[in-house]
């Protein structure tokens, strides 16, 4: 069902046909707010920076390479680019962060620096270093003896922004370009720099800035066809609202371009030290001290062992600084698909959702530079430990995404640039489907931490009160899943979504589930019975009967969710349920000594190739899913993560067998174990590394996922903890599993430079997306062996 209205006894929420039917409840305000206006909040691009503000100021960086004796511009993230190298090395999520990328012969660091002065408008000044140098001593053709860089501001409100009288020379006049703005009042942008560098700039007026590579490199084609020179044309169009600066030096050089906010309210010896104070020098200075700051709280946060050695402690600090680096500011309206059976607005497959700010980190800036629900509670994990009001402040921007019924849309695409990076197909968001409920997670531990003291009288407060504001959603985000999901047994759960009528899939995908191309039954129904869904409602009750303790608010509302959490978590009921003087198996299936998904199931599927009818008479070959036996309701026999549910939410007793079959299934090399990690499904499953259609390669087939791996090993560091007769073993899979990760892990990144989406189960590569620093970064969590406790 769609909420299309909000009644005054409902959350507060905006209704989703864009208009605000009440004023949303804020979970972030005052000074906290202020400190994080300005950052480094579009992960998409190699460095940019803007305000959390729906219409800011936006800057970023370009520049050129030479390819097979061609130019090309570097500005968004994309792995076509073939940079060797580009990632934070160090950033603490405010106002200090180091990158280095790696271009052919050329490195770049970028170092992002912001100050809140006396005189200063809201949020502060900021600062940007490059630092241009050469990866080779020295370089073969003379044109790769210059870099050209390009830095651009820009106003998304479409403000024209005014050049400074006198730019071409920056030893004489530093000043770039200045103009005004309600938010941050008069402002300047001032270039310095020690070395002998050129200035040429071009100013364009258009609505969007998605497309600026496209205008900057038309402008540098014509100049190269009318003169022969690689610069930017000196001009600007009538009222621009972005200017480009190209700095163009010999390598190497360095570069200081300084962002003064509130030029209008102090006098210019104030400016002048104001500037002084975020260049040359000074800046120097305070750069090293964000770099000391940022390892004394790194070893603060995270207290790694001694076993690991300088390399792994340098990558654990690139997860964090990664993470952290990554997080970014959105604004838009998301799609939402319409019923099928919808006659709103005839024609039309969509209506737009309110507009909407998030706050949030991403999972991967080139492959996946925007918002997904069930990654970000993974994130937190790693996140409420750097930084407390961080977790809190995304945490809020999530939910404040929840229109009345409950639902909070599992991807993010909000604006133009995020946009410009999804695929058609998976623009539009599903009302009817969810996604796991993973903030849980983070709130959790969060509850937990205050039971045992693990937080300063201040941070306490903070949390409490976040609590109780956020109550009201939490419960309303239960009872979405509470009862759109449920299924048709007893304490039962299944995603919806799945699409029975499939030709193409081998297994019809369950993406909301976020496994995508796990194997569930062969036939999508309401009697599908989903284990991990009925571990992930466990999860989301039992932290809710934790807040409403907490809250002391158990006698009022927190019995249901009590009762819940007590009837998910009931072994016996979990292996099997009496219904009707019969035995109805729910989950355990005693002769393979596993857990599995329960529903209308064949084994007898497969992909073969068929002639289908083509254009102009000629047919054409396609593979084509084919059935070779009738299906019936059974468990559903692919062991992998999703049997592992009940282990990782520590259901299993410790004294139980059935806990011993765990093990034993998880140390099998013939099932899951490998030398580099968990693998996803089972070498015994008839899908194993299975393609799902013609172009799908297997995703969660066989690969292995850190994010899993993370849940599993924190199980097993809890069972080896736990007095019973498989202490010892837990403790051995555990030293070994966490050995296995990390060393591949640090390897991966050794060799490569990045983090990755998943890794081999062969070989333990690094595979899908790299640069995926979103839950791959729990390797950190797993070197400080820092887990869930409850």
């Amino acid at each position: 069902m769609i909420a299309l209205s909000v009644s005054k006894n409902q959350i507060p929420i905006p209704n989703i046909e864009g208009t605000e039917a009440e004023t949303t409840v804020s979970f972030f305000q005052g000074g906290h707010k202020e400190s994080l206006y300005w950052g480094t909040y579009r992960p998409n691009v190699y460095l940019g920076i803007r305000a959390r503000t729906p219409q800011s100021l936006v800057a970023g960086l370009m520049w050129t390479c030479v390819k097979d004796g061609r130019f090309s511009m570097r500005h968004v993230c994309q792995n076509a680019d073939e940079l060797k190298k580009y990632g934070w090395m160090r950033h603490n999520g405010r106002d200090y962060g180091h990158q280095e990328l790696v271009d052919q012969d050329m490195t770049l660091m970028t170092s992002f620096f912001k100050s809140k002065e006396d005189g200063s408008g809201y949020g502060g000044d900021w600062t940007v270093r490059i630092d241009v140098r050469n990866e080779n001593s020295k370089l073969s053709e003379d044109l790769q003896q210059t870099a050209h860089l390009f830095f651009y501001l820009a106003d998304e409100d479409g403000n024209a922004l005014s050049l400074s009288r006198d730019l071409l020379d920056i030893h004489d006049n530093s000043l770039l370009a200045f103009g005004s703005r309600k938010d941050i009042g008069s402002w300047h942008l001032h270039l310095t720099s020690m070395d002998d560098l050129e200035v040429h700039y071009s100013g364009f007026k258009t609505p969007h800035i998605h497309n600026l590579s496209d205008l900057v490199q038309q402008n540098l084609g014509a100049q190269v066809r009318k003169f022969g020179h690689l610069q930017l044309s000196d001009t600007s169009d009538d009222s621009s609202n972005i200017l480009v600066f190209q700095i163009s030096g010999s390598i190497p050089f360095r570069a200081d371009i300084a962002f003064v906010s509130g030029t209008d309210l102090g006098g210019n010896s104030r400016l002048k030290d104001r500037l002084n104070s975020l260049t040359g020098t000074l800046l120097t200075t305070r750069l090293d001290e964000k770099e000391r700051e940022f390892d004394d709280k790194f070893k603060n946060s995270f207290s790694l062992t001694d076993e690991l050695d300088f390399e792994s402690i340098s990558i654990g600090k690139a997860a964090v600084a990664n993470l952290m680096g990554g997080i970014g500011y959105f604004y838009g309206q998301s799609k939402i698909s319409l019923p099928k059976t919808s006659d709103f607005k005839s024609g039309e497959r969509y209506i737009s959702y309110w507009p909407a700010e998030l706050y949030t980190a991403v999972p991967s800036r080139p492959f996946f530079p925007r918002g997904f629900l069930w990654d970000e509670g993974f994130h937190q994990l790693l996140i409420w430990r750097w930084d407390i009001q961080i977790c809190l402040d995304i945490v809020g921007h999530w939910l404040d995404l929840m229109n009345v019924e409950g639902w909070i849309p599992r991807e993010q695409i909000l604006g133009a640039e995020a946009l410009s990076k999804v695929p058609e197909e998976f623009v539009l968001q599903h009302p009817t489907n969810g996604n796991p409920p993973t903030l849980f997670l983070v709130l959790r531990d969060l509850v937990f931490g205050m039971k045992k003291n693990k937080f300063t009288a201040a941070e306490r407060d903070q949390i409490s009160s976040f609590l109780e504001r956020a109550f009201v959603r939490l419960e309303a985000w239960f009872q979405w899943f509470n009862t759109t999901q449920s299924g048709m047994a007893t304490s039962s759960y299944f995603w919806h979504g799945r699409d029975n009528t499939t030709t193409r899939e081998l297994n019809a995908k369950t993406l909301s589930s976020g496994f995508d191309d796990y194997p569930r039954a062969s036939h999508p129904g309401d009697e599908e019975r989903h284990l991990d869904l009925r571990c992930w409602m466990l999860l989301a009750a039992d932290c809710m009967y934790s807040i409403s303790k907490l809250l002391r608010k158990e006698k009022e509302l927190g019995k249901e969710y009590g009762s819940t959490a007590k009837l998910l978590s009931d072994f016996a009921i979990l292996n099997q349920i009496h219904v009707c003087l019969m035995f109805l198996q729910m989950h355990f299936d005693d002769a393979y000594g596993a857990y599995f998904d329960f529903g209308n199931h064949t084994e007898k599927v497969r992909l073969s190739w068929q002639e289908v009818g083509g254009t102009n008479h000629y047919a054409s070959r396609e593979l084509v899913r084919e059935v070779l036996e009738r299906p019936r309701l059974r468990f559903v026999p692919h062991i992998g993560y999703v049997s592992l549910f009940p282990f990782m939410w520590r259901i299993l007793p410790p004294d139980s067998l059935i806990l011993e079959k765990q093990l034993d299934l998880i140390s099998n090399r013939s099932i899951l174990w490998t030398d580099y990690g968990l693998r996803s499904l089972s070498k015994t499953s008839s899908m194993y590394m299975k393609r799902n259609t013609e172009h799908d390669p297997p995703y969660w087939r066989g690969p292995i996922w850190m994010n899993m791996n993370y849940l599993i090993l924190s199980s097993l560091h809890h069972y080896s903890k736990e007095n019973g007769p498989y202490k010892d073993k837990a403790k051995t899979m555990y030293s070994d599993l966490r050995s296995n990760l990390i060393r591949n892990i640090v390897r991966n990144y050794q060799q490569t430079g990045y983090f990755w989406e998943q890794y081999d189960q062969k070989k333990g590569k690094g595979k899908g997306a790299r640069v995926f620093t979103g839950w791959t970064s729990l390797v950190l969590l797993i070197m400080a062996e820092a887990y869930s406790e409850w």
